[in-house]
């Protein structure tokens, strides 16, 4: 019995060790990913039929929200760390409904995009836009799973798996969110300033 509780506390420990340098791997290929089609958005653009234009009014109105998520974000994981429980939670669902809100503007972005006429596809398609929808559409979807993290998160803090020492899970979920918020960022910047 005392062996049987020996081996499951060495084995939480080795998976605590293990759970923060896998999520780092996974957001390196996912910083290569995107590094890789930015690159090739840099080479299009020497292309005769590149059309610049600016960037939809949703998408700054997008920036604002996944930037507020992330604010959210720490406020919770700082109130936990407090034990304040409740306030963490409201935080949570704020950092929820944020990213909710974050991919609302990202669709309303892509139809403000159709309405100038800028198509993903199709013989009205261009080439830039083809990009700046593929790019912003891969990263909308790294949000939604980021989304599912977070739906995961609330779940575990309904559930009193967090405690103001063990956070490993709140940790995770929050490194991720971060993440594709840093992403979104790097992504508005690049689009912004690089036409």
């Amino acid at each position: 019995m005392i062996g049987e509780q020996t081996l499951e506390q060495e084995y939480i420990v080795a998976k605590k060790k293990s759970a923060k340098p896998m999520l780092w791997v996974s957001m390196i290929s996912m910083v290569m990913f995107f590094a890789g089609l930015t690159s090739a958005y840099v080479i299009s653009m020497k292309r005769d039929d590149w059309v610049s234009f600016d960037l939809p009014q949703a998408f700054y109105v997008s920036t604002f929200l996944i930037i507020a998520s992330s604010i959210a974000l720490s406020l919770s994981q700082r109130f936990l760390k407090k034990d304040k429980r409740q306030l963490s939670l409201i935080m949570l669902v704020v950092t929820l409904l944020l990213g909710i809100g974050f991919v609302w503007q990202q669709y309303v972005g892509f139809n403000q995009l159709k309405s100038i006429g800028l198509f993903f596809t199709g013989p009205e398609s261009t080439v830039s836009t083809s990009f700046i929808i593929g790019i912003t559409f891969m990263h909308v979807l790294h949000i939604l799973a980021g989304v599912i993290v977070l739906f995961v998160v609330i779940y575990n803090h309904f559930k009193y798996k967090y405690k103001p020492n063990d956070m490993l899970g709140f940790e995770l979920g929050s490194i991720f969110w971060h993440f594709v918020d840093i992403l979104w960022i790097y992504l508005f910047l690049f689009f912004s300033f690089i036409k």
